[in-house]
C-alpha cells in the first residue's frame, strides 16, 4: 500500500510537470529571445553599425537638402550681382 502511495505521488508530480511544460517552454523562449536581442544590440554597437531607423532618417534629410539645393540653383539671380 505504501508503494501505491509513492507511485501516486510520482504520477502526480509527472502530471504537474507535463502541465507546466508549455508555460516553461514559452518563458524559456522569451528569455532566450531577450538574450539574443541583447547580444545583437551589443554587437551592433561594438561594430559601429548604423540602425535602419537612423539610416532612413539621414536619407530623408539628404533628400530634403538636395531638394532645397535644386530650388536655390533654379532661382534666377538678380542682374548686377
Amino acid at each position: 500500500m505504501a508503494e501505491r502511495g509513492s507511485t501516486r505521488l510520482f504520477l502526480d508530480a509527472v502530471e504537474e510537470l507535463f502541465s507546466e511544460l508549455p508555460t516553461r517552454a514559452r518563458d524559456g523562449k522569451e528569455k532566450l529571445s531577450e538574450q539574443a536581442v541583447g547580444a545583437l544590440r551589443s554587437l551592433v554597437d561594438e561594430l559601429g553599425l548604423v540602425k535602419r531607423d537612423d539610416l532612413e532618417e539621414l536619407e530623408l534629410r539628404v533628400a530634403q537638402l538636395e531638394h532645397r539645393l535644386r530650388l536655390l540653383e533654379d532661382t534666377p539671380r538678380p542682374q548686377g550681382s
